[in-house]
Parts: C-alpha cells; structure tokens; sequence
C-alpha cells in the first residue's frame, strides 16, 4: 500500500530545491569544459589540468563535512544560498584569466577559481540529496528510490548539457560562455531565497558537532568506502584523460564542439538511465528497492567495461593518429556507452541506499560525510589520471589505457567493500533467475 498522495505544500521544498539545483548543475558542467578545453588551447599538458581540478574536488570533500554540520544548524536554505552565491564568485574569478598569466601564475589562480566552484557545488548538493528525505514519509521507501533516482539522474542529465553548452560557448567568446553561467545561477537565486524555510533540515543543537559528522553507522561508512572507489573509477579515465585524447592531433583529433557532445551525451544518458532505473532496470528485475546484494551484482557488472576499454586501447587497433576505418570510435563508443549505463544503475543504487541508511535525524550529516567520501574518490581519481595519461608508456594509447586497467582495479575494490554491507533483507534476487524474498 502506497497510501495517499502527498499535499503540493509538503512537496514544495522539493519542487523548489529541485530547480534551483538543476540550474545550478548546468553551470557546474559547463565551467568544467570552459576551464578544460580554455586550457588545452593554452597548451597546458592532462597533469596540469588535474591540478587546476584537483583544489575543486579537495575542497567539495571538506565542504560536505562542514556543509552536513551547518545545514543541520542552520537549514538548507542557508547551505543552498551560499552554495549559489559562491559559485557566481568563482565563476566571475574566470574573468581575470588572461593571457598575460605565466602558466604557474595561471594554475594557481585557476585552481583558486575551482575551489569556491568545489565548495559551492557541494553546499549546493546537500539541499538536492537530503530534500528527498526529508519530504518522503518512512514508510515508502519505494516512493524515496524513485525521487531519488529521478533527482539525481535528472541533475547529471543537465550537467551534460552544460558539457555541451560550456564547449559550444567557448567556439563562440570566453568572456560570454563565462557570462551566460554567471546569468543562470542569478535566475535560480530568488527560487531559494523566496521559497524555502530557515527551519527546513535544522536539527537540536544538542547533535550538531563536527565530531558527531563522524559517528556514522557501520553501513554509512562502508557505503561511503565504496562510493570513493565507485566515482575514482569514473574519473581515473572520464574528466581529464578522455577529453584530452579525443582532442589531441596523436588521439581522435577532434574539434572543440565534437569533444563537449561526446562528453555531454555521456553525462545525459548517465542521467537518464540513472533517473529511470528503478521502473527500467531494477523493477524488472525485482531488485526494487536494493538492498547490499544489488550493490555487489551492478558493482562485479561494471568491472567488464573498463577492462574492455583498457584492452582495446592497448591493441593495434590504437597504433595510428586519427581514425580512418572508424574503429576507433567504435571500440571507444561502445566501451563509454556500457559504462556509463551500468554506472548509472551503480549510483542510483547507492544514492538510494545512502539515504536508506541515514539517521533521519541526522540525514544532512549523513549525506554530507557520504559525499565527503564522493569527493575525495574524484580527487584521487583526478590526481591520478592526469600522471598515468602524461607519464606512463610511450605515447598517449598507452597512458589512456593505464587509466582504465586503474580504473579496472578500483571498481573491484568498491565491490569488495560492498560486501561488508549489513543488508541482507530480500536475498540477492534477479528476476527470475535467482529467487528471494517477494518485495513488499
């Protein structure tokens, strides 16, 4: 029994966070490509580039610490507002990046524009995580599932038309790709200011320290292990090491607009598949909710992807420039495709079960020390990439296919932590191959 539906008034603070959030997400994906492909251009090496990103995901991991402590204490409207605040300062720092700049002199200044980027998409973040359960009663936890599936799949759907948009931008003006996410957070502004309470997300005070930020339960900080081996598999390869072979005149030699739609089409079809796996995938399935079983299954799936990838990537296939017979693409659409859906479905599962997990009266220091692991799995994964992909082998097929046998490495450790999971209600079901407990 799904009970009655919910009044629109207790659904508001979700309807509003959920525009705010949204907006805010295509602007977080395009001042990526913006910086990215701004520096490529400039000639800075894939190293260098991970260095500029690498203050953006280390600050997001503290700022989910502090960001779950101080939305608890004062809201999520007052996270949210900073949140957007700080990334328009950090948006408009890009302004300044000139010419003139030697490339240490650029590095640092870039990277310091990255940071109020990094503590703002996570002070941002927290109001879309914790907002599902806050407006979903207990007792529906397949209702709780669906919101945050839907959510979060929509948020990375968007975040890939920023890819796209950031680079469409930059073939046009710097200065105007910067202006135009600058103008998108000032629209989302007034959603969060006007429509939501001082009071949503506030807890006693009698629970709010930083220390208790760390009094997480078993499954919390397991969930959480895996989650920093999940997302560093994803970016040992995605952010920096992909763009720039695509790129690249010894790569794929592709033009600036080629490599954003390549980028953002993975994004939106993560976002989507994401947004609607529990009715697609998981229901069919009868993996619905999930529980640590689900985990491990999608998790042990996922390995074959970057395999492929590194595998190929190693072949003869890779050994000349360009792509004459179209084989190259092939092999490299097929890998980023599989991994892509079968990721999606890896985090959907875990952003449900992080939520699952959460102390509702703890939910945002939960979620903040959850994603504080997020952040540090993409710095790692960030750091990383960028010396495999400049460093290792002879040439750039050589680094490139480093990064996926890493990434191969870190999706098997993620599996293993899985497993630690206290969740065993259902059984491991998969449709009707493998039986279990019937879902309520």
């Amino acid at each position: 029994m799904h009970g009655a539906p919910q009044p629109l008034s207790a659904l508001w603070p979700f309807i509003i966070i959920s525009i705010t959030y949204l907006l805010f997400t295509v602007t977080d994906g395009a001042v990526r490509m913006l910086v990215l492909l701004h520096a490529y251009t400039k000639g800075f090496s894939a190293m260098e580039v991970a260095i500029m990103f690498s203050l953006y995901e280390l600050m997001g991991a503290g700022t989910n610490l502090a960001a779950g402590v101080c939305g608890a204490r004062w809201g999520i409207r007052a996270t949210l507002l900073s949140g957007l605040t700080l990334q328009i300062a950090g948006l408009a720092m890009l302004y300044g990046w000139t010419d003139d700049f030697s490339k240490l002199h650029a590095i640092i200044y870039v990277t310091a524009a990255q940071a109020l980027c990094g503590v703002a998409k996570d002070l941002t973040k927290l109001g879309g995580k914790t907002v599902t359960k806050l407006v979903t009663p207990n007792e529906r936890q397949g209702t709780l599932f669906k919101r945050v599936a839907g959510l979060t799949g929509y948020k990375n759907s968007l975040k890939g038309v920023g890819y796209f948009l950031g680079s469409a931008l930059l073939t046009w003006s710097y200065v105007g790709a910067v202006s135009v996410m600058i103008a998108l957070i000032v629209v989302a502004l007034p959603f969060a200011w006007f429509g939501l309470t001082t009071k949503l997300g506030r807890v006693s005070k009698k629970n709010i320290t930083l220390r208790a930020v760390f009094e997480q339960t078993g499954n919390v900080n397991v969930l959480s292990l895996a989650r920093l081996f999940l997302f560093g598999s994803r970016d040992l390869w995605f952010e920096v090491p992909l763009p720039y072979y695509l790129r690249s005149a010894t790569g794929m030699g592709w033009p600036r607009p080629a490599v954003g739609a390549m980028l953002a089409g993975y994004i939106i079809l993560y976002g989507q598949v994401q947004a609607y796996a529990p009715q697609l995938v998981l229901g069919p399935l009868r993996q619905s909710p999930p529980n640590k079983h689900v985990c491990v299954f999608w998790n042990a799936v996922l390995l074959a992807c970057p395999v492929f990838m590194g595998s190929v990537t190693f072949s003869t296939l890779y050994d000349t420039p360009g792509d004459g017979d179209g084989g190259k693409v092939s092999t490299l659409l097929l890998g980023v495709v599989s991994f892509a859906i079968i990721f999606a479905i890896n985090s959907a599962v875990h952003s449900y079960l992080i939520v699952k997990y959460s102390d509702g009266n703890k939910v945002a220091m939960n979620v903040g020390f959850y994603y504080m692991a997020n952040a540090f799995g993409r710095l790692i994964g960030t750091i990383v990439s960028g010396a495999l992909y400049s460093y290792v082998g002879e040439d750039e097929n050589d680094g490139l296919a480093a990064c996926f046998l890493a990434s191969s490495f870190f999706v098997v450790v993620s599996a293993v932590v899985s497993v630690r999971l206290d969740d065993d209600v259902g059984g491991f079901v998969c449709g009707r191959l493998c039986g279990g407990a019937e879902e309520e």
